[in-house]
């Protein structure tokens, strides 16, 4: 039986691991055909244009790469042009229509940074840990034309540690994301893929993130806050103004006690900012100031004084899950 002739389309890094698996051991299963990917962005201080990480995958094993802005009838055309079997989605960040749908005769399928029917969206794997999840994963599904509603063909569960954070959880996602990827493959092939369609009683949706994301309201509870510290780390990252400067927040923690007014700077510690809470207190494990390193709380506190007994300011912090979609922004 010959390998699948797949198509994958992403956009991020969290893919390179399935990709990694395609060209290896996978290759027994499918031979990818093509690579679809955003189009070039700036990127840094200087907004240079830039590929993306998956055009430069790509590319470097010489497949080729289509970029466009939004899929079209010249996309769908193509995947018939390339004898395309089925495709392959991991966040590629652009809706596919039924034309494009329908174009692999074996479906097109997305790996889902979620236990699936929870977390329909933009951002699940912050979302996850800002909820105090003990556990995520990854779903494979069939693609539809609404969001995240496919049916389910198989899950790969993924524990949170206590110190996650959104970057460290989407790299183990992202090698989740191989085995399920051979399990699909291999009844695809096979013609024994099965799936089931999801609960949507249990549905709930994020959304995507944006800088004001980044604030604290410091009359919650401190395992809330230490929890939506570590779920935005790396971006947007939560943030609190210390003397008229933007402090960014890398890592946090929450221990008992506290009795203070919310946002008020306790006793340095060891290794730890103490800030109280409306239950608890935060424990600041790691800051960096505008232009510098993120630092280890104790490193930081050595060249950036922050007084104890100051009071942060606090801010409503914005709800990243809900029952029914988000709004788009117009």
């Amino acid at each position: 039986m010959p390998p699948l002739r797949l198509l994958f389309l992403g956009s991020d890094p969290i893919a390179l691991p399935v990709l990694e698996y395609l060209a290896g051991a996978g290759r027994e299963l499918a031979t990818l055909v093509a690579v679809y990917t955003q189009p070039d962005r700036p990127h840094g201080r200087g907004q240079k244009v830039v590929p993306g990480p998956i055009k430069e995958w790509a590319l470097a094993h010489g497949l080729p790469v289509y970029q466009p802005e939004r899929l079209g009838p010249d996309d769908t055309a193509r995947v018939r042009d390339l004898g395309v079997d089925a495709a392959l989605v991991m966040a590629f960040g652009q809706l596919l229509k039924d034309d494009f749908l329908a174009a692999p005769p074996s479906g097109v399928f997305n790996l889902h940074t979620s236990l699936l029917p929870q977390y329909r969206g933009a951002c699940p794997a912050t979302v996850a840990i800002a909820s105090g999840d003990g556990e995520t994963g990854v779903t494979l599904m069939r693609v539809v034309r609404k969001l995240d509603a496919g049916a389910i063909v198989d899950q790969e569960r993924v524990p949170i540690g206590p110190h996650e954070t959104t970057a460290s959880l989407e790299a183990a996602l992202g090698v989740a994301a191989v085995p399920l990827t051979a399990r699909g493959l291999a009844a695809l092939r096979a013609g024994a893929l099965a799936a089931r369609e999801q609960d949507e009683s249990a549905v709930s949706y994020c959304r995507r993130l944006a800088k004001t994301d980044g604030v604290l309201d410091f009359s919650r509870p401190a395992a809330e806050l230490a929890r939506r510290i570590n779920a935005l780390m790396p971006w947007p990252g939560c943030a609190i103004e210390i003397g008229g400067v933007m402090v960014k927040l890398g890592l946090a923690e929450a221990t008992a006690g506290g009795g203070a007014p919310p946002g008020t700077v306790l006793a340095p510690e060891c290794d730890a900012l103490p800030v109280a809470t409306g239950e608890g207190t935060l424990r600041l494990l790691r800051l960096q100031r505008p232009g510098g390193k993120m630092l280890p709380a104790t490193e930081f506190l050595r060249g950036f004084a922050v007084p104890t007994g100051c009071v942060l300011a606090s801010q409503p912090m914005p709800p990243l899950v809900a029952r029914e979609p988000f709004p788009r922004k117009s």
